[in-house]
């Protein structure tokens, strides 16, 4: 039952359920009692637990699967802020976990229009386009589509490095910034699969052109994140 404060009581109710979570009353991936019986058992109306779960829900806390009820969603593993530059390598190394590589293709290929527009070159000839699956201790956990300008690695060898930064690095080309624009998705038709999406797991998708110190674009990016286990936030300021 919830203990009465002074707080309005739905906000009682949503730290009742974290701490329940966090004192393990509720596992990751478990289906919570039914309003009826949820409701009982705080001690409050079915509107004030609504209002619990819908705020819950918009942190991520719960998911609530149409028809079959409310259940308890996975942490994040992983969390970085979207203004800092890591490679994947390096989130998931922040993570405590062991990254690898799953190699599903590498080729090179002639450029499209569309790329020749992206990286300012209509004379370029030849690409690198590279897919991979991004593990952490064995886990699929991003799908990764690179596609570099050839002249940036020439002596390039697909299976050495897992990661870009550092082969661009040897190779005289250090990012230091880049352009994301961030999406979410829902289900993806392939890339889900290979990530062993359930169906309700969304995607988040950075799209990032990756500049080195010259200013020169050398590295165009689509990372298709597992959202139950990356989190992206940022730090804005305001402006006066």
């Amino acid at each position: 039952m919830i203990k009465s404060d002074q707080r309005p009581l739905y906000l009682q109710v949503i730290d009742r359920i974290k701490q329940d979570i966090e004192d393990g009353a509720y596992e990751t991936g478990e289906r919570l009692p039914s309003e009826f019986q949820l409701s009982k058992q705080l001690g409050v109306s079915r509107a004030t637990l609504r209002e619990a779960l819908r705020m819950l829900e918009d942190e991520s806390i719960i998911i609530r699967r149409h028809g079959v009820g409310t259940f308890i969603n996975s942490k994040p593993l992983f969390s970085s802020g979207i203004e800092e530059l890591f490679s994947v390598t390096d989130m998931i190394k922040r993570g405590n976990k062991e990254p690898g590589t799953n190699f599903l293709s590498s080729s090179i290929e002639k450029p499209s229009e569309d790329d020749q527009r992206r990286f300012y070159d209509e004379q370029m000839d030849d690409m690198i386009v590279l897919e991979r699956v991004r593990t952490a201790d064995g886990e699929p956990v991003v799908y990764c589509l690179d596609k570099i300008p050839k002249h940036h690695l020439p002596d390039y060898v697909s299976h050495e490095e897992q990661s870009m930064f550092d082969q661009l690095e040897k190779n005289g080309n250090t990012i230091t910034y880049a352009m994301t624009q961030i999406e979410p998705l829902g289900y993806h038709e392939r890339v889900s699969e290979i990530l062993a999406c359930d169906p309700e797991t969304a995607l988040l998708v950075l799209k990032q052109m990756h500049y080195n110190e010259q200013e020169e674009p050398v590295l165009y990016s689509l990372n298709y994140f597992r959202a139950d286990k990356f989190k992206f936030h940022v730090l804005r300021k305001r402006v006066y």
